[in-house]
């Protein structure tokens, strides 16, 4: 799902004016991209730029207060490979709100935007959390991936146990799943979750 209009919503209330907007990669000016690299690069110390190539090419959920990007997450597809079958996988990258913004009900109002393009647009939704992270996905429904985690590679099937205990889905109505299976992710450089 794309949204061809960028939009905005209101944030719950601050003592600054804080505004959520939806937009699709092709549709950030370079300012905003640079922004929202400069953000992910000072929330995370191990950022790399696989990483934020991993954030482009979706859905992204910006924050901006008094003009300033606070906030950031994306959405892109991936595919999963569970069952015999090959899921379109709403998969979340670059989560990230300032370090003075924090605990204010931004990255609650980031997922929330994230979370309806997924159960309205994919099979699943997928993401790899930090032990930081992993009880506010859970407390929204995300649930850990039990199973062993596998990457398709250019040199064939291989086993990811690193990932194992870090991967967390997103259930939508429309495909049962089985959390202590195997799960398989498409290939991509970096990280693969």
């Amino acid at each position: 799902m794309t949204d061809a209009h960028p939009t905005a919503a209101p944030l719950p209330a601050s003592p600054r004016t804080a505004t959520l907007r939806i937009a699709h990669t092709a549709d950030l000016d370079p300012a905003t991209r640079r922004a929202a690299r400069a953000l992910l690069y000072d929330v995370f110390d191990d950022m790399t730029t696989e990483d934020w190539e991993h954030a482009l090419g979706g859905l992204h959920a910006l924050i901006h207060e008094d003009g300033e990007l606070i906030g950031h997450a994306s959405v892109v597809q991936r595919r999963l490979l569970h069952g015999g079958r090959a899921l379109r996988c709403g998969y979340v990258e670059g989560v990230g709100v300032r370090a003075d913004r924090r605990g204010r009900g931004h990255g609650a109002a980031l997922m929330d935007a994230l979370e309806r393009v997924i159960h309205d647009g994919y099979d699943l939704g997928g993401l790899g959390a930090s032990d930081e992270a992993a009880a506010f996905y859970a407390a929204r429904g995300w649930e850990l991936w039990r199973g062993a985690s596998w990457a398709l590679t250019p040199d064939g099937l291989r086993r990811t146990a690193d990932e194992d205990g870090c991967i967390y889905v997103l259930p939508t109505p429309a495909v049962p799943l089985t959390l202590d299976a195997d799960l398989t992710c498409d290939w991509r450089d970096g990280d693969v979750w």
